[in-house]
């Protein structure tokens, strides 16, 4: 594969959006020039907590940034909704809205859904989407069985979930069940497994410890997968990101070492219990 894979955008399932195939969270507290020099790579896709007050203003800055310069179409924002109840999560969205001074949302995604969402809640974004204030509705949870049951059931646009060298059990639970006639976008989280994957203690014997940009590699070499989160929380990490994903796809052998940290820190940790 050719270098410039990972920054080339990728056609978000269904939805119409073209996104970069790294996402960015507003979750980390980086300043609002980190937002908008991934932005300028083409990583486009901006998750936004508008709950988390502190940690998402330096993103809110960012984004009114890029929309006063004329370039929203080219922004893909996914606005987390945590509620459990569609009249609260109505009023939070349309808040987020009118904070950022837009008319509509790309991804509307209901955050952390360990259980299938209540008809009401799901009924409640429906709605929203029905009166375009909205393009595509997403779900986000840990529950890798749940989100394989709901891609077979055809029932969100976008489905973020987590995975990494250590956690990947998606390679039973999910990526067999995407049909790719008609796939739904794909988002992943947690690429360093909370930052587990890059601690030296953690390594095997004499194992170089893997950089952040490795993960995200490793990550988007499964075809399958869309979009893989980053956090980060200053410019010089996200630089040194873009230095080592400017290598592309992993290869066999760089996989397979990952895959040899990853067990090694998920069964080290199972053995503890």
């Amino acid at each position: 594969m050719e270098k410039s894979n990972l920054f080339s955008k990728i056609n978000l399932g269904q939805t119409g959006l073209k996104a970069g195939k790294i996402g960015i969270s507003s979750s980390y507290g980086a300043k609002a020039e980190v937002f908008e020099a991934a932005f300028e790579r083409g990583f486009n896709y901006f998750t936004w907590g508008t709950f988390i007050r502190g940690k998402s203003k330096e993103m809110e800055i960012a984004m009114k940034n890029i929309i006063r310069n004329g370039q929203r179409d080219q922004l893909v924002i996914s606005m987390f909704a945590y509620a459990h109840n569609a009249y609260i999560n109505k009023t939070v969205f349309k808040r987020g809205l009118k904070r950022l001074g837009i008319d509509y949302a790309d991804v509307l995604l209901l955050g952390y859904s360990n259980k299938k969402p209540g008809k009401r809640l799901i009924d409640g974004a429906m709605k929203l989407k029905e009166q375009g204030l909205v393009k595509a509705i997403g779900i986000s949870s840990h529950n890798r069985k749940l989100t394989g049951e709901l891609i077979q059931r055809k029932m969100f646009d976008v489905y973020h979930f987590r995975y990494n060298a250590a956690h990947r059990g998606a390679e039973q639970d999910i990526f067999p069940f995407i049909d790719n006639s008609k796939k739904p976008g794909i988002v992943s989280f947690t690429a360093t497994r909370w930052g587990q994957l890059l601690n030296p203690k953690k390594m095997p014997e004499n194992e170089v410890v893997p950089t952040a940009g490795e993960c995200y590699r490793f990550v988007l070499s499964r075809p399958e997968i869309d979009i893989c989160m980053m956090g980060v929380r200053n410019i010089n990490q996200f630089e040194e990101n873009m230095k080592e994903l400017e290598k592309g796809p992993m290869t066999d052998e760089e996989i397979n070492r990952m895959v040899k940290i990853g067990d090694y820190i998920y069964y080290r940790k199972r053995s503890t219990f």
